[in-house]
């Protein structure tokens, strides 16, 4: 099902670019820029790619940004929440965000934005950086790739995932992440991961090594005028599953740990997964409450003028692996890619 909605959107895309539609209905869907997601940026190395739609390869990256500076203008998130609130619409303009915290951000992405001159904000959850946390779904992707079946105890019996070819490891990948995210809570999901990498010979310590950077790395940034560092949360739980005191501590520690180990308090919060079902009003609240600045979604959408009164609800516009090509990230630039993905609105909160 995925795949024949990537598939989809891929034709609406290019029907709406090639009938000139994009272009026609830009000043309408548009709004006044965007900010846009990443996670991981790193060279291609092969495998099923489970987890592909999170990473795009820093040739592409190099080509995007060469490409969007020709008509927008990148700003840092300071600078786009300032233009938000005093209602600056002069010119459009383009934020670049990071998710997570991973080393390749720095070994990749950040020596292209430096040679195009822009600013990028990596948002990190501070159980990745001191190694207390796990990025769960890296490894049960390393453990449907490894082994031909999966299995573990559920409430109601055994469950068993066939992953002896491809299309049945993505299959049995799909399942298992409908189950952890919806059939047992947060820490339950935890401990089911980290029991699958006993069973199965996974090296959680040595992964979040590999793949995180660690709070050396994260002060260095400091030396690069470019970067910001951003709240995260501490663990990456999905706040609408937790009771809201917790939740609240799960922003608020994040805010209060990076200040203390990178001598710098955060303004900018980006929720953990961020679509419908991980945050809503309440966590919106809550982020507002707390005095983050602006706080960011993956929602699909363009900052538009109403948004200086939903600073802690703004949406972003994804640059994934499933649509690394220059022109599909100019088409949803467009904002033509919007109302469909939001039941017809063009504007975008929670």
């Amino acid at each position: 099902m995925t795949v024949i909605k990537t598939l989809m959107r891929k034709a609406y895309m290019q029907g709406a670019r090639y009938s000139g539609l994009s272009a026609l209905f830009s000043p309408l869907l548009s709004g006044v820029g965007a900010i846009l997601m990443f996670h991981h940026v790193r060279p291609w190395t092969g495998g099923v790619g489970l987890n592909q739609l999170l990473e795009v390869e820093p040739d592409f990256l190099d080509r995007l940004l060469d490409d969007l500076k020709r008509d927008m203008r990148f700003v840092s998130m300071d600078e786009a929440a300032d233009r938000l609130l005093r209602g600056h619409d002069d010119e459009r303009y383009l934020a670049v965000t990071l998710d997570d915290g991973y080393r390749d951000n720095v070994e990749h992405a950040a020596p292209v934005f430096r040679a195009h001159g822009v600013p990028y904000t990596i948002f990190v959850c501070p159980g990745y950086a001191d190694r207390s946390a796990d990025l769960w779904w890296e490894l049960a992707d390393m453990i449907a790739e490894a082994n031909a079946e999966v299995a573990f105890d559920t409430p109601s019996g055994r469950k068993v995932l066939d992953c002896s070819t491809a299309a049945l490891k993505h299959k049995a990948y799909a399942e298992f992440t409908r189950y952890a995210w919806t059939e047992i809570d947060e820490d339950a999901q935890r401990e089911l991961v980290r029991s699958l990498c006993e069973t199965y010979g996974i090296d959680r310590r040595a992964h979040s090594d590999a793949s995180l950077l660690d709070w050396d790395e994260l002060r260095a940034l400091e030396n690069d005028p470019l970067a910001t560092v951003g709240a995260h949360t501490v663990n990456h739980f999905m706040l609408a599953r937790l009771p809201r005191d917790r939740a609240a501590e799960e922003m608020v520690r994040s805010r209060d740990l990076l200040a203390e180990k990178l001598g710098k308090r955060p303004n900018h919060l980006a929720y953990p997964y961020g679509f419908p079902a991980a945050v809503g009003q309440r966590e919106v609240d809550i982020a507002r409450e707390l005095g983050f600045q602006t706080a960011v979604t993956t929602r699909h959408g363009m900052l538009m003028p109403g948004h200086r009164d939903a600073m802690q609800a703004l949406p972003r516009v994804s640059v994934n692996g499933n649509y690394q090509h220059v022109s599909y990230v100019e088409t949803m630039l467009t904002g033509i890619t919007v109302p469909p993905a939001n039941r017809g609105r063009r504007f975008v909160t929670v």
